[in-house]
């Protein structure tokens, strides 16, 4: 998302019940040699499944190899999928498809370190400097002045240290560091090579290294690694079992479609000036992202965590109010996002039955987009191969985020019990 890990599509700055079904369909798409739909499992009438089957088609068209969709209602769960996870086998993505999260991370990140909050190890309002003194320094950044609330909502003026990767937007260059690990203090330092953008608190911009800073606050508050709180307090609970955080591992676990890449200037043409040819960016160490987007999950587990933490079942009362306190974002947020307005490592959407809680994900060869209604009782997971979408000639990207009206159908519609 501003930057490949994080919610907002912006370049470098940047067992289910119809299983047997999909097998005759997918033996019919590999005689026909063309993109794989389930369309031949939809029932007649327009039920949830329905709706985000062709929901889920219409990406397509905006350059999504394969979509594969989760939503969670109160009466029941629906999957649907669309397209290929493998453009050389043409095989649909996995119904338990793992995938590269990105920032969506930071939400369980914020969940993590509220948990410590509700418990009295430390303040919303404490400074960076109480917990990683001297770190955030030079140039005009100083950790003294930033509170631990401002990390989580984006309003430390920070700069991303992101920015300063370049072979995060470079094909041969993430070709050759892809592997590389980059330990968190490496990548403060990339960010203290710069001045503040605002003075804490005066205005708002999306920064991964506000998280980064928030999961070292958490190992320095418990004396464990970040992963290691986010397993215990939130993975292990909720019994996520297909959720991971590989730290440098750089392969996914089974079963996972292809992560397709394009990077800016790469070979781009007239007709598709942006981006250039695509590849393989399943294999990578994302311990460049860190605590700000390095996870790996399921559309199951996700819609189950989204699920408990609107519903009260990770945070205490008070730490969930204080999650759900926002501010006002930017331009480029509120383009994709209508009235979006940002939390603590979540954020509000309005949308045509009052307003949902997301945070999207971003990170090469993968986009996570998703909504959860704010009692918990509904959500939905979306996940697509690819953060680098090639629109079919004549299409153009939607104004708003590309999954924005699938979620908000999914969220809005009828429940899921209609489509049992």
């Amino acid at each position: 998302m501003v930057s490949h890990a994080n919610s907002t599509p912006v370049s470098t700055k940047k067992n289910f019940a119809l299983a047997s079904v999909a097998t005759v369909v997918v033996a019919s798409v590999l005689a026909a040699g063309t993109p794989i739909s389930d369309a031949t499992t939809r029932p007649s009438s327009d039920t949830p499944r329905v709706v985000a089957q062709r929901d889920a088609d219409a990406l397509l068209k905006f350059g999504a190899p394969g979509v594969l969709v989760g939503l969670d209602g109160k009466n029941g769960d629906v999957k649907v999928r669309s397209g290929v996870g493998n453009r050389i086998t043409r095989m649909p993505v996995p119904w338990e498809a793992k995938f590269r999260i990105g920032s969506f991370t930071k939400t369980f990140v914020a969940a993590t370190l509220l948990q410590l909050v509700g418990e009295g190890r430390l303040s919303l309002d404490d400074t960076v400097d109480h917990w990683l003194p001297g770190l955030v320094a030079g140039n005009g950044n100083d950790g003294a002045k930033i509170t631990v609330r401002q990390l989580l909502q984006h309003t430390s003026g920070l700069p991303d240290y992101t920015h300063f990767m370049p072979w995060l937007g470079d094909k041969e260059k993430f070709l050759t560091e892809r592997a590389t690990t980059m330990t968190p203090r490496e990548a403060m330092a990339l960010a203290m090579k710069s001045a503040p953008l605002f003075e804490p608190g005066a205005s708002w911009s999306y920064s991964n290294t506000n998280y980064l800073l928030a999961g070292m606050i958490i190992g320095a508050v418990t004396g464990n690694s970040w992963r290691d709180e986010v397993t215990r307090r939130i993975i292990k609970p909720l019994k996520l079992d297909n959720t991971s955080i590989p730290g440098t591992k750089t392969t996914l676990p089974a079963p996972h479609a292809v992560g397709y890449q394009r990077f800016p200037g790469d070979g781009a043409t007239a007709e598709d000036p942006k981006f250039g040819a695509e590849i393989d960016a399943t294999v990578m160490n994302p311990s460049w992202a860190n605590a700000a987007g390095e996870m790996i999950s399921t559309v199951d587990d996700t819609n189950r965590f989204l699920r408990a933490l609107l519903g009260g079942k990770v945070l205490k009362p008070a730490q969930l109010a204080q999650m759900r306190t926002t501010v006002d974002t930017d331009d480029v947020f509120r383009k994709i996002l209508p009235g979006v307005r940002y939390g603590l490592g979540i954020m509000y959407v309005p949308n045509s039955c009052g307003g949902a809680w997301t945070h999207g994900g971003d990170i090469h060869g993968f986009k996570t987009r998703n909504g959860v209604t704010s009692d918990g009782s509904r959500s939905v997971v979306v996940s697509i191969n690819t953060d680098s979408p090639k629109p079919d000639p004549g299409v153009n990207l939607p104004a708003t985020d590309l999954a924005y009206d699938l979620v908000n159908h999914a969220l809005c519609g009828p429940d899921t019990a209609s489509a049992r």
